[in-house]
This record gives C-alpha cells, structure tokens and sequence, in this order.
C-alpha cells in the first residue's frame, strides 16, 4: 500500500498521507511525498491538495526511528536529507499547493505546511481538545534551523515568530488563524474541499501570468531551504548534545516507547 494515495478531482490532485497512526514522516514517507509530488504534476495536475489526518496532519519526523540510529551518523544524516527533499520538493512545485490539515500539525509536520502555498486547518469537532500548530522544537530539546525560522518569519512577521519559536508554542487553529499562520479555518469536513476550491480558482486564472507571478513571489521560499540555510551538519553534531538527547527520551517515553 502506497504511503501517499493519489485521488485525481479533474486536474486537482489530492495527495493524502497514509502512513498511521501520524503520519510520523522516516525516509520511506518522505520520499513517497517527493515522489508523489512529481508524479502528480507530471500527469498534468495544476494543483494539489496534500491532505493529512483525520486528528493528526503529521505529528512530524519519527522520533522513536531517528532515536533507533544512535549514532550512526550516515543513518541520521539520510533521514534528515529525506525529510528536508520533502519540504524543498513542495517549496518548488511548479503548481500551487495546499495544506490540508485536518488535525495538529506540530513540528515536522508545521514544516511542510508551511512550504506550500496556502494552509487551509480544521477546528477541532471537541472544543476542550483543540487541534494545534507550530514549531516546538525547543519543547523537545533541538533548534530549528535559520531556514526553517525564515519560513515562519515570512508568514507571521519576525516578532511573532520570536515568541513562537523560542517558546516552542503550538497556536491553536483560531489563534494560527489570527497569526497569519494558516490562511483559513474549517469545519473538519470541510477541510478538504476548501483547498480544492482555493485551487480551482487559482487555476481558473491566465496560466502563465498567474505561473510567473507566483514564481517570483515564492522564491524566498526556495531560497530559505537551500542547503546553506539549513546546514545539517551542525544540525547532526546538536542532535548529540546530552540535554537534546534527555528531552529526546522523554519524548519517547510519553509515547511508550
């Protein structure tokens, strides 16, 4: 069974994580999302919607299969790579894309919500449990990169990326929804048909004016996952650090594992 399940609404794609319970993104899902990606605008797509859920869109990179590495750097390294194609292959798409979230979106899983083109979240159908988004890095003892930070920068401004950052906070969809950080809230039924229709009236737009225009708007985009912005290697060697480690194994501890 495919990892990404590809579901065609005339030439709007869905593109939906299949990888339960959370859509935890390991090197396999990762490339399945790159791959998916290419193979869906090959075929001739002019939008897609990458749809995660139900509860949870992705609940970010797999903790317990990185933490299963030690220290095989190699591995690590590989890993991450994988996860960051991932994100590069949405930032370059050469059609517009949506995040469709339909549950919490911490982390990893913010990450690529916040490469796409517009992030459409859904509230919570259980008010006392609301789902939440953002970048917690800190929460569980690691540093988000400049170019992950730049990525947040651009949609809430650089104040408001502070806080959120250097907290680790996890906004809720109407608090993101007030923060510029998704585009548009929904009802959980909703979720997905409101991406199709953002895309559907983009597309319904000159193609090559609306292409160029989005291109040159985007490209900071790009520029904020080149290698140079993310620099893995120093990433790898603060993976090791003994209070990321702690914070690391809490985490696994709180899932079981």
């Amino acid at each position: 069974m495919s990892l990404v399940e590809i579901h065609p609404h005339g030439d709007i794609a869905e593109l939906r994580l299949a990888r339960p319970p959370v859509n935890a993104l390991d090197p396999v899902l990762c490339t399945a999302i790159r791959d998916s990606l290419a193979a869906t605008v090959g075929s001739g797509a002019r939008g897609i919607a990458l749809i995660g859920g139900p509860s949870v869109f992705s609940a970010g990179l797999d903790v317990p299969y990185l933490m299963s590495l030690g220290t095989d750097r190699g591995a690590l390294m590989h890993a991450w790579e994988a996860f960051f194609g991932a994100a590069r292959a949405l930032a370059a798409s050469p059609v517009p894309v949506v995040a469709a979230i339909a549950g919490h979106a911490p982390a990893g899983g913010c990450v690529l919500a916040l490469c796409c083109d517009y992030r459409v979240m859904a509230r919570s159908p259980d008010p006392a449990k609301p789902f939440r988004i953002g970048l917690n890095e800190t929460q569980v003892g690691l540093v988000a990169p400049e170019g992950i930070q730049a990525l947040l920068r651009r949609v809430v401004g650089a104040h408001r990326a502070e806080r959120l950052l250097v907290g680790g906070l996890m906004p809720t969809t109407d608090e993101a929804l007030g923060l510029g950080l998704i585009d548009h809230a929904a009802d959980i039924d909703a979720v997905g048909s409101h991406a199709i229709g953002w895309l559907r009236s983009l597309a319904a737009l000159p193609r090559e004016p609306m292409q160029e225009t989005r291109a040159i708007a985007r490209a900071d985009v790009i520029d904020a996952l080149h290698p140079r912005h993310i620099d893995l290697e120093r990433f790898i060697e603060s993976w090791h650090r003994p209070d990321t480690q702690a914070a690391l194994r809490a985490v696994l501890a709180r899932l079981g594992k």
